[in-house]
This record gives C-alpha cells, sequence and structure tokens, in this order.
C-alpha cells in the first residue's frame, strides 16, 4: 500500500481547517444577519465535509483512492460553497455550472472513500 503524500496530507487538514471556521462564520452570520438565504447550507456543507477531510487527512489508511477522496471533497466543498457564498453577496454564480460541478465533486469524494473503505488497509498490514 502506498504511502500518501505528506504535503497533500497537511493540505487536506489545512483544507479541513478552513471548511471547519468557514461553517462556523456561515453559521454566525445566518443567524445575525439579515438575508442569509444561503448561508445556511454553506454552514451544513463546511462543517460536514471539514471533519471528513481532518479524518482524511489523519487517517492510518493510506492510498490513492483516500488521496482522491481528499482531493474531490476539499475541491467540490470549496467550489460549492464558493458558489453560493457569490450568489449570496454578488448576486450572481461564481461561475457557469459551479455548485453542479463542486456537487458533483462531493459525491465524487465519498464514493471514493467508500471504495477505499472496502478495498484499503492500513498502513504496515
Amino acid at each position: 500500500m502506498a504511502q500518501t503524500n505528506p504535503v497533500l496530507a497537511r493540505l487536506t487538514i489545512v483544507v479541513a481547517g478552513i471548511l471547519g471556521g468557514g461553517g462556523v462564520m456561515a453559521a454566525a452570520a445566518a443567524s445575525h444577519g439579515g438575508d442569509g438565504t444561503n448561508l445556511g447550507p454553506i454552514a451544513m456543507v463546511c462543517l460536514a465535509h471539514g471533519p471528513a477531510l481532518l479524518a482524511l487527512g489523519l487517517s492510518s489508511l493510506r492510498g490513492r483512492l483516500f488521496d482522491a477522496a481528499a482531493i474531490l471533497l476539499g475541491l467540490g466543498t470549496l467550489v460549492f460553497a464558493g458558489d453560493l457564498l457569490a450568489r449570496q453577496y454578488l448576486g450572481h454564480a461564481a461561475f457557469p455550472m459551479a455548485a453542479p460541478i463542486g456537487g458533483v465533486g462531493m459525491i465524487g469524494g465519498w464514493l471514493a472513500v467508500i471504495i477505499g473503505g472496502v478495498f484499503s488497509r492500513p498502513v504496515g498490514k
């Protein structure tokens, strides 16, 4: 079983922290601000995917599937939440099809987690 790239593991943990903190800020803004139409969904998505990325970054299960899961979940969540944020504060999408592209990335990441959970073994076993 291949070891994960340590740079990717660190980046995964950093993105997890960004998503976690961003999720808390979005939740706070939704509860204290005016029209927070997109802030609740941003908080939910970030607070759901941030801990998943943290687990992937710290996991003893390594390999390409979990690396792919981390990349897909991280980028997918950033694109999806970023698009909702742009819609909230700019009044338009970040770019055409941003939310669906981000959503497909998140779903692909979760599929990679499932496949990795079935076929991966802990390092050293």
